[in-house]
């Protein structure tokens, strides 16, 4: 059994990949060196090596690209564009946020074959079905353990490999399984014998039980009992034409389907399919109403979008704008200061990071806005150029833009409400200073968009009181200023105008909805704490970025939660950190098609709301709901060790993340020696007050008791979109990238919470 299949091994292009090829390999203009490059047998896997005899060999499989790039479409290929023509080069793009390969062939043709080759592999893995993947990660499988290469496993290989897969054994228990697999009595088992012997060892006892629950035969669910399954277990209701839907779909057997009945077989790949995950398929499309105001959305947001690591000595990239574009993000950072030639620079001023042309920023801005997502994308720019850079800057945004570019008021009328993404489609909107008056000065603080060096250094802005209106507009020196800015870039702000904050009461009598504030996360907390509810209406109407405090120089993340809960639309992450902050956004933001906007519940959008994140009990329509999850089973964990012998102690974390009263945590005991088919079942409870705003997040770590437990793979999703009944949830890993087929299966139920049960 070969889930290849020899169609794609006769295609010209990866017959080109699997006889191999020797591609320079580019790092820099000065690392260039030459490795062979090869397609192995299993049609899935990319084996590179130093043409150096004795040096080591690396391999990377196809599902971790997610595209080829033609031509010189990197920042390396291009600065050495002059000593490789582009029909030599291309660039393999990988999920997360792994590194870029840039490569160069030694002609076009070759360089053709690698492009639309690679293209055809990434196309097949993204459109296999259930079955397919499962076929793959048994011949993946069965490929790592044949040390020998030559089909087949003997005993020893087959030890060896329950150690790689996680899997701790008694060795009499692995032997009685591996003589039922070796039906030829041979002392070795083939392909076909694998695929036996793994069924065997993933046989799941839980999905079985819950079969034969509703199973009137114990061999198959008939269409009826199917249906009883789906409205009693998976709380579906009355929805008659899904039960056969799913045989349809996911009955491996003609024999079955033709009964009307699913197999055993069918109903675990049933519940491993998207349609059996704890995320409500139909959220994950485009559901949302997007014709209201900007003010009315979340907006994923990204902070100093042009870094790739830390803040004060990392690399500025254009990569980091196309992975944060790529990952949804709607709002991008473009820190701009003087260039010593008269053409502007991005980078993080009076630090050690690089620098980046303004203009190759904005033309990377055009190319990739609009590629995971149709809706507008807001450019914040932290201006700190002098007046003839920025005319200079507004010349670039103008002509590498062009149309995309919003330059004047939708139906040239002054908004009483900001417009809707609906409305803004396919826009690029420019947030910065606008000159109010004359003389091209700006009456305003510097403080609105401090950069965060200067946030240190300036506690004048973070001590300013709520309520208190700036009495004159004072620099670092005490002395009045003006900041001189250029009409011209002036002209193209529009509906984001940066001012600074002056307090609600100011904001509710004389601010306008295309005004908008930046605050630190230390500001955004207080106020979120003291005035939550002015807060939240304050945001009905105008947007507010936050921005992390100046001390996360080594690129850390607050919990965008707590400015979430009260309303703030653009809170501005480091995209380029992973982990739990990242987490919770690409939770929150993998509804509604990832495009980047999510509309923020009902009594977060009315003018006149009393809603306190404080208080989630006083506003009208209060609902608390009961979340009770029993975590059944984990299927394949990674391992988190990759020496040879070490397993891992899987234990499951729930936490729940919200409105104050809602942040929670709880956990389950660890098994020992057990990452491959760990059984928990143990139920954890949680009672959630604003469900509209929380977050669940499932987080499996290996246990230590002398040290801090390894992260092993998590899954967050916003409460409401979570299916009760018995679900797989597919683990990520720290950089949100699936990890198949590691998952944990629970049973989930939601119910409200009755004055009895609080009782």
């Amino acid at each position: 059994m070969d889930p290849e299949g020899s169609r794609i091994r006769d295609d010209p292009h990866i017959k080109v990949m699997m006889a191999g090829s020797t591609l320079r390999k580019v790092k820099s203009r000065s690392w260039k060196k030459q490795r062979h490059f090869r397609l192995l047998e299993d049609g899935m896997t990319i084996w590179y090596k130093s043409r150096w005899a004795g040096m080591g060999h690396s391999t990377f499989s196809v599902t971790e690209m997610e595209a080829v790039r033609e031509g010189h479409q990197s920042e390396v290929l291009l600065s050495t564009a002059e000593e490789f023509p582009a029909d030599l080069c291309f660039t393999l793009v990988f999920h997360g946020r792994q590194g870029n390969l840039d490569l160069v062939a030694e002609t076009p043709e070759e360089a053709k074959a690698w492009i639309q080759g690679v293209r055809k592999l990434i196309h097949k893995a993204q459109n296999m079905d259930e079955k397919e993947r499962l076929d793959q990660w048994v011949w993946d499988w069965f490929k790592k353990a044949d040390k020998n290469k030559d089909g087949k496993m003997t005993f020893k290989e087959v030890r060896k490999l329950l150690k790689m897969m996680n899997v701790e054994m008694s060795e009499d228990h692995a032997f009685h399984l591996f003589t039922m697999a070796d039906k030829s009595d041979s002392g070795s088992l083939e392909i076909e014998q694998f695929v036996y012997f793994y069924k065997m060892l993933t046989q799941r006892d839980e999905v079985w039980k819950v079969f034969q629950d509703y199973s009137g035969d114990g061999e198959k669910l008939m269409l009826e009992e199917l249906e009883n399954f789906l409205s009693m277990e998976q709380q579906e209701g009355e929805k008659s034409s899904h039960a056969q839907e799913l045989i349809n779909r996911y009955e491996p057997s003609e024999s079955a389907k033709k009964q009307g009945a699913m197999s055993l077989d069918g109903f675990q790949i049933y519940l491993c399919s998207q349609e059996g995950s704890i995320f409500k398929p139909e959220l994950r499309e485009l559901h949302q109403d997007m014709s209201q105001p900007l003010s009315h959305y979340f907006i994923s947001s990204s902070h100093n979008t042009y870094l790739l690591e830390d803040q004060l000595r990392g690399q500025s990239s254009l990569e980091a704008y196309i992975q944060a574009l790529k990952r949804g993000c709607r709002c991008v950072e473009v820190d701009c200061w003087d260039g010593s030639d008269g053409e502007p620079v991005v980078y993080h001023g009076h630090t050690l990071t690089s620098k980046i042309l303004f203009r190759d920023v904005i033309s990377t801005l055009k190319e990739y806005a609009f590629k995971a997502s149709d809706f507008p994308v807001i450019l914040s720019l932290e201006n700190h150029c002098c007046v003839e850079q920025q005319t200079v800057m507004a010349k670039h945004i103008r002509v590498i833009c062009g149309d995309m570019l919003l330059t004047t008021l939708l139906h040239g009328q002054v908004p009483q409400q900001l417009p809707s993404p609906q409305e803004l489609k396919g826009k690029i909107l420019l947030k910065a200073k606008k000159i109010s008056g004359t003389e091209g000065s700006l009456d305003e603080t510097l403080t609105d968009d401090i950069s965060d060096e200067e946030e240190m250094t300036n506690h004048e802005a973070e001590s300013l009181s709520a309520e208190e209106p700036p009495a004159g507009t004072l620099n670092h020196d005490g002395k009045n200023s003006k900041t001189k800015l250029s009409k011209e870039l002036s002209d193209l702000v529009v509906y984001c105008k940066s001012v600074h904050f002056h307090g609600f009461e100011y904001a509710r009598s004389y601010g306008k909805c295309s005004e908008m504030s930046s605050f630190s996360e230390s500001k955004a907390k207080r106020l979120a704490k003291d005035t939550g509810t002015d807060f939240v209406q304050y945001h009905t109407r105008q947007l507010s970025r936050i921005y992390p405090a100046g001390r996360r120089t080594e690129s850390s993340n607050y919990n965008p939660q707590d400015m979430w809960s009260v309303g703030c639309q653009i809170v501005a992450l480091n995209f380029q950190t992973a982990g739990l902050e990242m987490d919770l956004n690409d939770g929150l933001f993998a509804q509604n098609a990832g495009c980047g906007y999510v509309l923020k519940p009902a009594f977060m959008r009315d003018g006149n709301t009393q809603f306190s994140p404080e208080k989630p009990e006083e506003r009208p329509g209060y609902t608390p709901m009961r979340l009770s999850i029993q975590v059944i089973s984990g299927q394949q964990l990674p391992k988190v060790n990759q020496k040879e012998g070490s397993i891992v102690d899987p234990l499951v974390r729930v936490e729940i993340y919200g409105v104050p009263q809602d942040q929670a945590k709880e956990e389950t005991s660890h098994i020992n020696n057990n990452g491959f088919n760990p059984v928990w079942n143990e139920t954890l409870n949680f009672v959630i007050h604003t469900p509209e705003l929380a977050l669940v997040r499932f987080e499996v770590e290996d246990y230590d008791k002398t040290s801090r437990n390894d992260f092993m793979g998590q899954f967050t999703l916003p409460f409401t979109s979570i299916q009760a009944g018995y679900r797989h949830i597919h683990l990520l890993s720290k950089d949100g990238t699936a990890i198949p087929p590691s998952s944990l299966f629970v049973n989930i139920s939601i119910s409200e919470l009755t004055r009895r049960s609080q009782i």
